[in-house]
């Protein structure tokens, strides 16, 4: 099944290219349901909780934990995103240059307590911002081009500090009627990527195929969460 999609590219530029023209269908209004459900999982009883968001968009998930007293950093590549982002929550902030990329910038709200990074993702790294505590992934794992997700999986590897609790969702369809992104994405191959050196389980698997994937061609989506944390020695 994953041959299908195997050699599947989208560019930088087209990603920034769907958000100059609104083709954000996998935007979310309202915080995330399944970060809702799972968050008592994810923070663990700790409190201030630091949070990576990889390709953030403008996820209202970030304001939502930044309100429970957690800290958000993000990292996207379209700026209207991030504008967008702190537009909508009528949020102040500013911009200051990121010495260690070239070429980057990091939006940073009043409070400190968000900080969006506007850089390619992968030259993002642990010098940035150091580890976290905690990550939520929905639709970066999944909208990565296939090809990378081994280099994917090892930075999102070596930006987890040891108590780290990685939340990711992950999508299963049948990829003869749709090409992605977003991307199908088995159980099997998360275990490849991460069941070396961490301990992963399925929390939760619902039926995700509404009217725009039955309109897409669909038969079946699922979306799957798991929880993923690095093995203890």
């Amino acid at each position: 099944m994953l041959a299908v999609q195997a050699d599947r590219v989208v560019s930088l530029a087209e990603w920034e290219e769907r958000w100059q023209q609104n083709r954000i269908g996998f935007h979310r209004p309202h915080v995330n349901k399944l970060l809702e459900r799972n968050i008592k999982q994810v923070v663990n009883g700790r409190t201030g909780v630091r949070f990576f968001f990889p390709l953030c968009g403008k996820a209202v998930d970030m304001k939502w934990l930044a309100d429970m007293g957690h800290s958000v950093v993000g990292v996207e590549i379209a700026e209207k995103a991030i504008l967008q982002f702190y537009e909508d929550n009528n949020m102040s902030y500013a911009v200051e240059p990121v010495p260690s990329i070239p070429g980057a910038k990091v939006y940073k709200n009043v409070e400190k307590s968000i900080s969006i990074y506007h850089c390619d993702l992968y030259k993002f790294n642990s010098c940035v911002e150091g580890q976290f505590g905690a990550i939520w992934d929905r639709g970066s794992l999944v909208a990565i081009n296939p090809e990378d997700r081994e280099k994917y999986a090892s930075l999102l590897l070596s930006l987890m500090a040891e108590d780290c609790r990685y939340l990711l969702s992950t999508l299963l369809y049948n990829p003869e009627q749709h090409k992605g992104p977003p991307f199908l994405v088995p159980n099997e191959q998360i275990l490849a990527l991460f069941g070396s050196s961490c301990d992963v389980q399925l929390l939760d698997s619902v039926d995700a195929l509404d009217q725009r994937w039955r309109e897409a061609g669909l038969d079946f989506m699922t979306e799957n969460t798991h929880l993923i944390a690095l093995k203890i020695d």
